[in-house]
């Protein structure tokens, strides 16, 4: 089996296979790798091995792509369960790039990167943003966060690579934002398209008309959106908005994008293999149908994820797209089959509330998270009821909590929310599930 990974050596090498590849090549190419980083994985992953132990397998029995069934589910918890090098398939000293995204008990999901891991996941940003009309010449403005998020460093140094000119605002400063695109003359923006909103709404309050300046694209992710957001940005802005896909457990931003037909979003399948699944049995169903979307890494060396549970609803589009690309399109993504909310690019659980909230004397277990949007920015409310002796005593024993409170959720949530302390039994309860969220939020 050493000759698999031997053989395949080259083509995991960022040296992308074209968009346009035919189907036979791609899906060969697909295969040669899968075996590689099966092989890989369980050479070199203890739970991956275990678990394949369990189900009677070895990499020898990956002969086709419809073998990949076969295969064991990764999740979310098995991250956390390692914390925070237990999936590493690379060496420490081969490993050039650590990322972490928040989790649900305030440990970060760690994700490495080998020099080969960084070249893919720059190639396909590339791709992504070629496929979205941009090219040399063109000025990038990167208002994702930078740090150990995965979106801004990730959009930089693909539109490096591009020979575009990078502006790495990061996120935040709405003003000097603006005042970049306008005396940097951008010509595209990248950021969350919420944020976009918000800066839409705070250019007008400064005269500043979108409309007149050189920007002309908007590349959009982290957080779900919907066409009517779309049509409002694009009507608002004069741009053209583009969705991009990702998430940090596979490589960050770059997975799949849409091209200028806004048709679906084209999977990067000569590195990440898509499938979809039914969120309750975990067996596969047919391209058209919708599911959760799973991914496996065909090409990361530090980190390889197998059959990757994103949790995401959609489908994969069954017919070719019109631009002629032959890589295959999920739909729009606008849910997800856990309670996972995105909140201005991070991601929340309810559960990560629940468990700060409780740490804090002097609260019931009751709360309710409110979500709005303000001035096109989501914003997060998190309503707790508090005992009758807290609200009987003194304001200042009020005020304490509060900071109590509001400490512990920006700890735990890394990001700031609200917090609203109401009387008990204010909050409505329910005879089933406690309704935990209420989304007032609109486009």
């Amino acid at each position: 089996m050493n000759s698999i990974l031997e053989a395949s050596a080259v083509d995991c090498h960022p040296a992308s296979v074209p968009d346009y590849t035919p189907l036979s090549e791609l899906r060969a190419l697909q295969l040669r790798r899968l075996q590689a980083v099966v092989l890989r994985s369980w050479q070199q992953v203890k739970l991956f091995r275990l678990r394949m132990d369990e189900r009677g397998l070895t990499p020898e029995d990956i002969r086709s792509l419809d073998d990949i069934a076969k295969l064991p589910f990764t999740v979310k918890s098995d991250l956390r369960d390692t914390y925070p090098f237990g999936l590493f398939a690379s060496p420490m000293k081969d490993v050039v790039r650590l990322h972490a995204s928040s989790g649900t008990t305030g440990k970060p999901i760690v994700v490495a990167y080998t020099q080969e891991d960084v070249d893919v996941w720059t190639s396909v940003l590339v791709r992504c943003l070629a496929g979205c009309g941009l090219h040399r010449g063109d000025i990038i403005q990167v208002a994702y966060g930078y740090g150990l998020f995965t979106g801004g460093l990730g959009a930089h140094y693909g539109a490096e690579e591009l020979g575009a000119t990078v502006v790495p605002a990061s996120g935040g400063h709405a003003d000097r934002q603006i005042m970049l695109m306008r005396d940097f003359g951008v010509t595209a923006m990248c950021c969350t398209p919420t944020y976009f909103l918000h800066l839409i709404e705070r250019a007008s309050e400064l005269g500043v008309d979108m409309k007149e300046l050189p920007l002309r694209a908007g590349i959009f992710g982290a957080e779900p959106w919907t066409e009517s957001m779309r049509k409002h940005i694009q009507d608002s802005s004069g741009i053209e908005a583009f969705d991009i896909y990702g998430l940090s457990e596979i490589i960050g931003p770059g997975v799949g994008c849409e091209c200028r037909q806004h048709q679906g979003l084209h999977i990067f399948e000569d590195h990440f293999y898509p499938e979809i699944i039914d969120p309750e049995s975990g067996e596969p169903l047919p391209d058209g149908a919708e599911g959760e979307l799973v991914l496996t890494t065909l090409s990361k060396q530090a980190m390889p994820m197998i059959r990757y549970r994103t949790r995401d609803i959609t489908m994969i589009l069954p017919d070719m797209c019109q631009c002629g690309r032959t890589l295959r399109r999920i739909g729009r993504i606008g849910r997800r089959s856990d309670d996972m909310l995105i909140i201005r690019g991070v991601n929340i659980f309810p559960s990560q509330v629940e468990s700060a909230l409780l740490q804090i004397e002097g609260t019931l277990p009751h709360y309710q998270i409110l979500l709005t949007r303000e001035h096109g920015l989501d914003q997060m409310e998190v309503q707790v009821e508090v005992t009758p002796q807290m609200f009987n005593d003194k304001i200042g024993a009020l005020q304490e909590l509060h900071q109590k409170l509001q400490g512990a959720l920006d700890h735990v949530l890394g990001i700031r929310v609200r917090v609203a302390l109401v009387e008990a039994h204010s909050i409505e309860r329910s005879e089933g599930k406690a309704k935990r969220l209420i989304d007032r939020r609109t486009l």
